[in-house]
């Protein structure tokens, strides 16, 4: 192991079981309060009578349109403004019924998935979030079919977001653009890029803590200059970093992802 690989060590509490994770449907505890005189167990009713009343052929059930979890997620979202969160949440639950997400499966997206260009790592970060990794390099635009790469991104999505603990409400992305080139970095991969944006902003907003952009290569700038007044208010939760700031500040020895180890 090289002189300058370092990890910082960190005392925590391990994550309850990925069992724990995947079985609960209580709704989430939200910092956001809502407005005075109205409880939030009314304004989710509210939100909910109006979905059925107002778009009667949504789906129903996990993520639908009487899906307490969620309706409370986008109220807070939306600062409690019912109006708001019914139209973002129809809008939300109408994409995941046209992108026919309930089917996505590992062995819908193997194709893309073996090839390791995203993935979420098996360990969480020291904060307790799930890791969404994007390995910039193994993008080629001219052999990878752009909806195949949609559907691995929701795919991955949705697999970070159930390995939440309890009590955790976001994930970290990195974007591991060491290797990234000309060939990597067309407007198929800008398209990538706006695509994951759109989906966090309009489908999983708050779900996204924070975005490390790893060793950017100077061909990457342009890009990011298009990109950076898309992100709207996500572009405060990117932060440009080397690899070893990863190792050291985000994981422990034990945790940091493969790709990432001296």
């Amino acid at each position: 192991m090289a002189a300058s690989c370092s990890f910082r060590t960190i005392v925590r509490a391990p994550p309850p079981p990925r069992g724990l994770a995947g079985a609960r449907r209580s709704v989430r505890c939200c910092s956001s309060a809502a407005p005075a005189g109205a409880s939030t167990s009314k304004l989710v009713l509210e939100v909910k009578e109006r979905l059925q009343r107002e778009h009667p052929g949504l789906p129903t059930g996990r993520s639908g349109r009487d899906d307490d979890e969620m309706i409370l997620w986008f109220l807070k979202d939306r600062k409690f403004a019912v109006d708001e969160a019914v139209s973002k949440l129809a809008k939300a639950i109408k994409w995941r019924q046209d992108f026919r997400l309930s089917e996505l499966s590992e062995e819908s997206v193997k194709g893309l998935y073996q090839t390791g260009k995203a993935y979420v790592h098996d360990s969480f970060d020291i904060n307790g979030r799930p890791v969404l990794v994007v390995v910039a390099a193994k993008h080629f635009p001219s052999k990878q079919d752009p909806l195949e790469n949609e559907k691995l991104c929701a795919f991955l999505v949705e697999k970070a977001l159930r390995k939440l603990p309890m009590g955790t409400d976001n994930i970290l992305g990195i974007f591991d653009l060491r290797g990234f080139g000309v060939e990597n970095g067309d407007l198929q991969f800008l398209k990538f890029l706006i695509f994951q944006i759109d989906v966090f902003y309009y489908y999983y907003p708050k779900r996204l803590g924070e975005v490390l952009f790893v060793d950017a290569p100077f061909v990457f700038q342009p890009m990011w200059q298009l990109v950076k007044p898309l992100l709207k208010q996500y572009a405060s939760l990117v932060r440009f970093c080397d690899a070893e700031t990863v190792r050291k500040e985000y994981f422990t020895e034990e945790t940091v992802p493969p790709d990432f180890r001296c």
